[in-house]
């Protein structure tokens, strides 16, 4: 590296917004792909190019495509992944009125709600596509077409007769819809895709709408939604410029492309962020040295840029500690605390003594039950597999049946003292707010009679929330039996259904029904503790201190712990004792390696990587492997760490 290049220090990316605007600026505008790496400042550099475009910030070539886009009504649109994204990306922008901000989902259902004949046509035609691939690649197994694949067309036909059917459709980008009519996320993503390349009038739509559009988190954007937007922006000159920001590193959804880089079109510019300003530089060297990685399965390319940290931030601790995921969880939680110990000493940070790091797992089922709320996150999964976790996008609630319980019931419970007293003044204003002291009859006696009812009822359920013990069915029913609260029809139905849940299906056998799963979830949710459903309304809401790697995307904090846990976790596509070397690949992740697609290496790296890149100070790992001797051995041969980096952890 030049001596050039080394004086850059901090400011190495100063020259990128200009860049950028003179790309948008050019007649005709210039489509590009900004890679932009974990802590690099993209946010930042995405609104101060739009300043620019809008006339913000003074800049003449930026005035004149904002006089343009003021004199024919139309406007920039940013599009991102998360409410989150949209509320920072607005909020540093200010009022803007020649910017659009939205996420992915409420930027497709602007272009295509109303407009149901071609809804409909498109939701038919992505499900006979889909139809004819699925029976072309059973027909190609060795055995044939099995009795589940028949079950599985079949649910596919009935979806495409039900569209048939359906006069119009509803949606909501923030939540899952329901009954007659209601469309999900990728339904709409799907079919705003096949809109945009089969129907001309939705082309123009766009265009006249929006002559540029950037789309934030690229790399996890929908395959078809980006294939169509990128298709419309060829050839240069076409009517609509496309600007994608992301770090293909850091997909973590299977949505996405696997390496977008590769498919970004030659006349497209390649502007590079390679800044990290989150990251001390011991971090930097790890993550740096992680995506260069030479491993065995590894299928996807090391392209991507070397990052650098700033001059000052040049110290940080990282640590591994590996043990054997054969000791029982509350063995592994114990000893996940001495290697918090470990780490103040190591960092001589007292944060990491009291407790206040960030705990990042793998997957859910591992966050539960690290969590202690096990029992619960398994029925909301089973009650509905699409909201029972927090995913980043949406408002992640919980399933929609059961929001009394995390929401009113939650409410109520926290207007009973730590002593079981009720807080009479919060519990009135909490039913008023949730119009339940609307309906009391205007008769002076049975208006009395009612308050009694309905104060007995708190009584006992401020009884039972004060039982450690008490079930979420016991909690519920003088609730129920008071009529404290308008109940979903499906939890009624539900809790006065005393008949014994159905039994499991035995994996890769049997072909549960909906109904039988959602009926087990509903009894594995009443014979759950109640004081574990607290502790999953606050893993939801982000209030706790554990989180997946699928909700930290864009977060960052002081210090990180990572732990990883094949057997607890329960994921088949990651595996982090084989990104470690202390388990072989398997014949499956050997064939991929051979045909070139994705395996469990590829997977597990990046997702290492998203988590290492969330810490700024200190970051520590965390494996239970099923050899632990064998990763050490590894782990110290892989250049990746010091060896007084690397620790066993011994049970007491």
């Amino acid at each position: 590296m030049s001596a050039g290049i080394n004086e850059l220090g901090n400011e190495r990316d100063a020259g990128v917004v200009e860049e950028i605007c003179g790309y948008l600026t050019e007649q005709p505008p210039r489509s590009f792909f900004l890679f932009a790496g974990a802590g690099s400042g993209k946010t930042r550099t995405l609104v101060e190019v739009l300043r620019r475009l809008t006339g913000v910030t003074p800049h003449e070539a930026g005035g004149k495509v904002a006089r343009g886009l003021r004199l024919t009504g139309r406007s920039i649109r940013v599009v991102t992944y998360t409410k989150n994204a949209v509320a920072v990306i607005s909020g540093r922008l200010g009022d803007n009125a020649l910017v659009k901000v939205s996420t992915i989902h409420s930027f497709c259902w602007e272009l295509i709600e109303g407009f149901n004949d071609d809804i409909r046509e498109a939701l038919i035609a992505v499900a006979q596509a889909k139809l004819e691939r699925d029976r072309a690649e059973a027909a190609a197994k060795p055995k044939g077409i099995s009795d589940k694949d028949l079950v599985d067309f079949a649910e596919i036909e009935a979806d495409i007769e039900a569209y048939r059917q359906t006069p119009s459709f509803r949606y909501h980008p923030d939540k899952n819809l329901y009954g007659a009519g209601a469309i999900q996320h990728t339904h709409v993503l799907n079919a705003t895709a096949w809109l945009l390349l089969n129907k001309p009038t939705l082309r123009r739509i766009l265009q006249d709408r929006h002559p540029v559009v950037l789309i934030d988190e690229s790399q996890d954007t929908m395959k078809s939604m980006l294939n169509a937007l990128m298709g419309l922006a060829e050839p240069r000159g076409a009517g609509l410029t496309l600007g994608l920001l992301g770090d293909h590193r850091q997909r973590i959804f299977n949505d996405g492309h696997e390496d977008l880089p590769t498919l970004v079109p030659e006349g497209w510019a390649k502007p590079e962020l390679q800044m990290n300003h989150r990251s001390q530089r011991r971090i930097v060297d790890l993550i740096n040295h992680i995506w260069d990685a030479e491993l065995k399965g590894r299928t996807q390319p090391a392209n991507g840029v070397v990052q650098r940290p700033r001059t000052e931030k040049d110290k940080g601790t990282v640590r591994i500690f590996v043990g054997s995921t054969a000791l029982n969880e509350d063995a592994k939680a114990k000893l996940e605390g001495w290697c918090a110990e470990q780490m103040a000493g190591a960092a001589q940070i007292a944060d990491w003594r009291h407790g206040t790091y960030q705990l990042l797992a793998l997957e859910h089922k591992l966050v539960a039950t690290r969590g202690s709320f096990l029992d619960v996150y398994k029925a909301m999964e089973l009650l509905d597999p699409n909201a029972a976790a927090p995913v980043g996008s949406g408002e992640n609630k919980g399933p929609s049946a059961a929001r009394l319980l995390l929401e009113e019931l939650a409410s109520l419970a926290r207007c009973v003292r730590p002593d079981g007293s009720i807080n009479e003044s919060a519990a009135t204003d909490l039913l008023r707010r949730y119009g339940s002291l609307d309906g009391l009859p205007l008769d002076a006696q049975l208006r009395d009679a009612r308050t009694q009812e309905m104060q007995a009822g708190i009584s006992e359920f401020a009884k039972s929330v004060s039982d450690p013990a008490a079930t979420v069915g016991e909690v519920i029913s003088p609730v129920f039996a008071a009529r404290l609260f308008d109940v979903d029809s499906r939890l009624a139905e539900a809790f006065a259904d005393k008949s014994p849940p159905p039994p499991a299906p035995v994996p890769r056998k049997d072909k549960e029904t909906t109904e039988a799963r959602i009926r087990r979830g509903w009894c594995a949710l009443f014979a759950a503790q109640w004081r574990e459903l607290e502790r999953y309304r606050r893993y939801l809401a982000g209030e706790s201190e554990l989180a997946t790697h699928r909700i930290v995307k864009g977060s960052e904090f002081h210090h990180v712990m990572v732990v990883m846990d094949d057997k607890q976790a329960g994921a088949h596509q990651i595996s982090y004792d084989k990104l470690f070397g202390a388990k072989s690949l398997s014949d499956t992740d050997l064939k991929h390696v051979e045909n070139g697609k994705e395996t469990t290496i590829d997977r597990s790296l990046r997702l290492l990587y998203v988590t290492c890149s969330r810490a700024k100070e200190s970051l520590a790992l965390v494996l239970w492997s099923e050899a632990p001797e064998e990763a050490l051995k590894k782990i110290l041969a892989s250049g990746w760490f010091e060896a007084h980096e690397v620790q066993a952890i011994q049970p007491t």
